[in-house]
């Protein structure tokens, strides 16, 4: 069952300012198009101020900027997509359960040295290795694999089919999405130079992942070589990112997903890569650079700011890099038709 909330509970829930009826009720939520009168939404984006204006919602969350609609109700904040997050959540706090398993299942395989904190949650099917260390109020779900001698945190989420191998640490509410791998081995081998067989380089070091990171659905992080792998606090992945041995990224960045940094890399603080974007080995990024989708990093970046293309330049560069492609079979026109006048004065 959802709850039910008057605008003025939600008001002062979102701490927003309410222009409205206090008492109208509010019991779910929808997007503007969809929504009913017992629906919260929200605007976020000015490209849908018109269906905003044709929406049946009860109540919309918008920003001090947008005009209000006379015979509407809205909540007036700095941040509307929080706003209606927060709503969400409320309202919909008696349906979000994620699993009916509490406790330790009876399937679920850990060793006799392992150390299971309070309150920890196991899952069926789920492995805990020999020397582990799982710390108080984590979840780990089905088919969970938890290597030799890793250490897990407080409150840590760890979902199906996700796995943290031997001597990995992760910090305090840490996030697994399902697949993730903490630990895989590091892409590394030597060649014969006669044979061109390749011989694998034994990945030794580990992985670490501070407080409050989240790995997104069937990520990598791989173990370093000799040392650690490191993903510092407040730091996102989204799903199927890849990070080679060695990376270093600095805290909250947010890694979109299908992007690859490849190894012993060093991204600073508040670095943001745009999905399918690609970083070079052995270079570093600056705090508070972005990455535009699909850029390719090949150097090292020094300068906060917004880089696109591949290889990356700051972005003003890049845009007009790209109104001069848009207009290259004109060029190529007038070229060719210089070129024929050229060559008609030339045979004169």
């Amino acid at each position: 069952m959802t709850k039910d909330f008057t605008l003025a509970e939600l008001s002062e829930l979102t701490q927003t300012e309410l222009v409205g009826d206090p008492d109208f009720k509010i019991c779910s939520v929808d997007n503007l198009e969809s929504a009913s009168e017992k629906d919260a939404s929200f605007l976020a984006n000015p490209k849908y101020n018109e269906a905003m204006k044709q929406s049946n919602a009860g109540v919309i969350c918008i920003d001090r900027k947008t005009d209000l609609i006379q015979g509407k109700n809205f909540l007036v904040g700095e941040n509307p997509s929080r706003t209606f997050q927060l709503i969400a959540e409320a309202i919909l706090s008696n349906t979000h359960q994620r699993s009916g398993f509490t406790g330790i299942h009876p399937s679920a395989v850990i060793h006799e040295t392992a150390t299971i904190g309070k309150d920890v949650t196991i899952g069926p099917c789920a492995v805990i290795d020999a020397h582990a260390v799982i710390d108080e109020g984590t979840e780990i779900y089905p088919n969970v694999y938890v290597g030799v001698s890793a250490k897990i945190g407080k409150q840590c989420t760890l979902y199906p089919n996700s796995s943290v191998r031997e001597r990995c640490t992760l910090g305090n509410r840490v996030i697994l999405q399902p697949g993730a791998v903490i630990g895989s081995c590091g892409y590394g081998y030597t060649t014969d130079p006669k044979t061109g067989r390749h011989t694998k380089l034994e990945q030794l070091g580990v992985v670490t992942l501070e407080d409050d990171v989240e790995v997104g659905a069937n990520s990598t992080i791989d173990r370093a070589r000799f040392k650690t792998t490191l993903i510092r606090k407040g730091t996102k992945l989204d799903n199927l990112v890849q990070i080679a041995h060695n990376v270093e990224l600095g805290e909250n960045n947010i890694i979109v997903s299908q992007t690859g940094i490849a190894g012993s890399a060093k991204l600073g603080n508040n670095v943001f890569l745009g999905g399918q974007a690609g970083v070079v080995g052995h270079i570093e990024i600056c705090d508070n650079v972005k990455i535009a989708t699909r850029g390719g990093v090949s150097k090292s970046i020094s300068e906060p700011g917004i880089y696109g293309g591949g290889p990356v330049s700051p972005m003003p560069e890049f845009n007009k890099r790209q109104v001069l492609l848009r207009k290259i079979a004109t060029f190529v026109k007038d070229l060719a038709s210089l070129k024929k006048r050229i060559e008609a004065l030339e045979k004169k």
